[in-house]
């Protein structure tokens, strides 16, 4: 047993040895100044593909130190109110705070803790924002040594001026202007609370939204957000006792209203939305948080061609200028987007966002959510028909020869042979475009015209799951997933364009997949930084599946509804998409060099939910295969200008002529390029009447799906939700059976932005 003498030298040995490291620690420390962290605001650069300059944006003229007596002291009260009640009398730290960060390291999370303003300032104009050991222990040294050297007001006054406010705005005169257009002095109690809010985190309290980094801080989400923090910070604020009864009255009687989002300097037409991307890109693949990144210093190697960017709103604009009369009701809220890709590399040539920042449109329409894809979505299915098979095949895969029954009003059935039901019970009905009496055709002709009976019945016989699997394994994203009911298989889900670029590009490159990129390197102040190597190329489907998809849709273009594209003046393939009561239209098509994706919708500026494009353009409907693919051709003419045309690798026959119920044995002679009879306008007009929906007591497969309530399945028609229903000619509701296994996941992730962003 060792003596106590012997313990308790040790134990005064070991405290000690804290103080004197706690002593040479506080030593080596200085303070931090607010003037230095101004200093070091600088811009980014953005390159283009080539290496010559795209843009220098940033914060770094955006940024105006101002002393403690011009910040309203209603400002000072709604921080110290709202993160710090005790910051006049506290010490500077947060030791429980600091103890709770060491505690989440020891357990392998993150060392993030409760802070206080003086350490918060301290973060702003010292340290990185790196959650380490180290930095915790430099960060409490600093902070109480800047507590002891520096008053609380020049403490208050260097965080509110070192503090980020979002869009680039650094700091309280900066922010005031951004937000109010006047100087901080000026700023009222409300306004205040309003900025106060803010740094709780301006992606989440803009009420302009910021999609751009996080989907899910939509405008609408952000307002109510915000409200509810302004409104507490107020109450504090009043139950502190900082402002009187009378001025609390008067600034919850009204919400502050922020000014609009403005474009910076350089951030015009498409460059805003390809800034925006790649930032996104640059967030979600490295640990640079943004107010690291707005504060400049950043050189970022994009992917895009200058040349392919510029045709491809050249090509918009043409289309647009030819068909589009904004004086008129129906043509106005118009927008479009686009994006390009290049298969078996992932690469984001081009792509067109919007209008362009300065004129009020901040969404990138490239990388937005919530635009219904319609027939687009009709290869997944044959797809996964061709590598699964369907539950009568035993896992053999079918033949795009196979016949289904192509009649409207078609009864659609379960595995099991019963019938899918609406609500009241009767057989649901799914409609197509028109009355045509199609018959049993085979689905490559269902294919070529856009027939919707056949494939929500391919659909339920390979198993929605299946379809959503070969989807995801393509490069869509599972959180623009819609629920796998019957019309799954009709283009409910609402990927972006991007990421419809890139699962087709994995058509194009017979069945590899890369994910879609926007940034080759970042450097900063010369050093590259990692996390930017290519995405991994992926075999995401056999090679004569993705094969035949696409001979299958270089006949739509040959024969069917994307007639229009035969202009390009080379093999291409490409499929046509338009959704329920026409609120959106699309069309996806390649060649081996590029993958190209087109959406056009109309959608109601202030509930950012989709309006009806019935009418617009003079027309009694808008389909994928008239405007959009106008806008495709126009495009790939001239980014394909001068390139080879070596068309596709040639499909081998594929699988078993395995018909749907109720087919004619199929002919030993029947091939996949059989055309059958009778014919009709590849670009039908009827439109067609919803059927009503299901109810909540309809039955279901119980092997197979289970049923949901009619408000889980329908969703929003704007960003963020999608129709019921969806398809070439206006596809119509559908029940809610779903397969067991729903692939639903988090949202964001990868579209070659943040989000995966959101998207690249």
């Amino acid at each position: 047993m060792p003596s106590w003498k012997l313990v308790s030298g040790l134990c005064l040995a070991f405290f000690g040895g804290l103080v004197a490291v706690a002593g040479i620690g506080y030593a080596m420390v200085s303070v931090p100044s607010e003037e230095n962290a101004a200093a070091r605001s600088e811009n980014n650069v953005y390159y283009w593909e080539d290496g010559t300059q795209m843009v220098a944006t940033g914060s770094g003229q955006n940024r105006q130190n101002v002393t403690i007596d011009r910040i309203p002291e209603a400002m000072r009260w709604a921080v110290i109110s709202a993160e710090n009640k005790s910051f006049y009398t506290d010490s500077g730290i947060d030791p429980m705070g600091i103890a709770r960060a060491l505690g989440n390291m020891a357990r392998g999370g993150d060392t993030q803790g409760g802070s206080t303003i003086t350490q918060q300032f301290v973060k702003n104009t010292y340290l990185t924002q790196e959650q380490t050991l180290s930095r915790k222990f430099k960060e409490m040294f600093i902070s109480i040594k800047v507590g002891t050297k520096l008053s609380k007001d020049e403490i208050l006054q260097g965080y509110l001026n070192t503090s980020y406010y979002g869009r680039g705005a650094y700091g309280i005169q900066a922010a005031a202007q951004t937000y109010y257009g006047k100087d901080a002095v000026d700023l009222t109690p409300s306004e205040c609370a309003f900025l106060a809010a803010l740094l709780k985190g301006p992606t989440y309290y803009d009420p302009a939204g910021n999609q751009s980094i996080d989907s899910s801080a939509t405008p609408e989400a952000n307002r109510e957000r915000s409200e509810e923090r302004w409104g507490w910070i107020l109450e504090q604020m009043h139950t502190d006792e900082r402002i009187s009864d009378a001025e609390y009255k008067t600034a919850v009687k009204k919400y502050p209203e922020p000014q609009g989002r403005k474009a910076t300097k350089g951030m015009t037409g498409q460059i805003s939305y390809l800034v925006d991307t790649a930032k996104r890109y640059v967030l979600k693949n490295s640990e640079i948080t943004e107010a690291q990144f707005d504060q400049g210093g950043y050189q970022i190697y994009t992917t895009f061609e200058k040349d392919k960017v510029e045709a491809l709103a050249k090509a918009v604009k043409k289309v647009e200028k030819e068909n589009i009369d904004p004086k008129r009701e129906l043509d106005q809220h118009v927008q479009f987007g686009a994006a390009t890709v290049k298969p078996n590399d992932g690469a984001i040539v081009a792509l067109y966002g919007g209008a362009g920042f300065e004129n009020g449109h901040f969404n990138n329409n490239a990388d937005t959510s919530g635009i219904p894809v319609g027939s687009t979505w009709k290869p997944f299915v044959l797809a996964a028909a061709m590598q699964y098979g369907t539950y009568k095949t035993d896992g053999v895969g079918i033949s795009p020869a196979s016949k289904y029954n192509g009649n409207d009003r078609l009864k659609i059935r379960n595995n099991d042979g019963s019938f899918v039901l609406n609500k009241d019970q009767s057989p649901f009905l799914q409609k197509n475009e028109g009355p045509f009496p199609w018959g049993f055709i085979s689905l490559r002709k269902a294919m070529e015209q856009s027939v919707n009976t056949p494939f929500v019945q391919l659909g339920m016989d390979v198993g929605m799951k299946k379809v959503a699997d070969v989807a995801q394994k393509s490069g869509i994203l599972k959180d623009s997933f819609a629920g796998l009911n019957a019309s799954f298989a009709l283009g409910t889900s609402t990927p972006s364009a991007i990421r419809m670029a890139d699962a087709y590009a994995t058509f194009a490159a017979s069945g590899k997949q890369a994910d879609p990129y926007s940034v080759t390197a970042v450097k900063h102040r010369g050093s590259e930084l990692p996390g930017f190597e290519k995405p991994r190329i992926k075999q995401a489907m056999p090679e004569n599946v993705a094969n035949n998809v696409t001979d299958v849709l270089e006949n739509v273009i040959e024969n069917g509804t994307g007639y229009h594209a035969q202009d390009l003046g080379r093999r291409a393939a490409g499929k046509t998409g338009t959704t329920d009561e026409n609120k959106s239209a699309w069309f996806v098509g390649y060649t081996q060099q590029l993958s190209t994706a087109v959406a056009m919708f109309r959608e109601d500026p202030k509930s950012h939910k989709l309006l009806s494009m019935n009418g617009t353009a003079g027309k009694d409907s808008i389909h994928g295969g008239d405007i959009p693919t106008e806008v495709w051709t126009e495009f790939m003419k001239a980014a394909l200008k001068g390139e080879s045309d070596p068309g596709f690798p040639k499909a081998e026959k594929i699988g078993e002529v395995a018909d749907g119920i109720g087919a004619p044995s199929p002919s030993p002679s029947v091939t996949e390029t059989e055309e059958e009879t009778p014919s009709a306008p590849p670009t039908p007009t009827e439109t067609v009447t919803t059927p009503p929906p299901p109810t909540e007591t309809e039955t279901c497969d119980p092997f197979d799906f289970r049923c949901r309530d009619e408000d889980e399945e329908t969703g929003g028609t704007g960003p963020g939700g999608s129709d019921n229903g969806g398809t070439d000619g206006g596809a119509s509701s559908s029940p809610d059976p779903t397969d067991s296994e729903d692939p639903g996941g988090p949202r964001g992730g990868g579209n070659g932005g943040f989000l995966g962003g959101g998207s690249g």
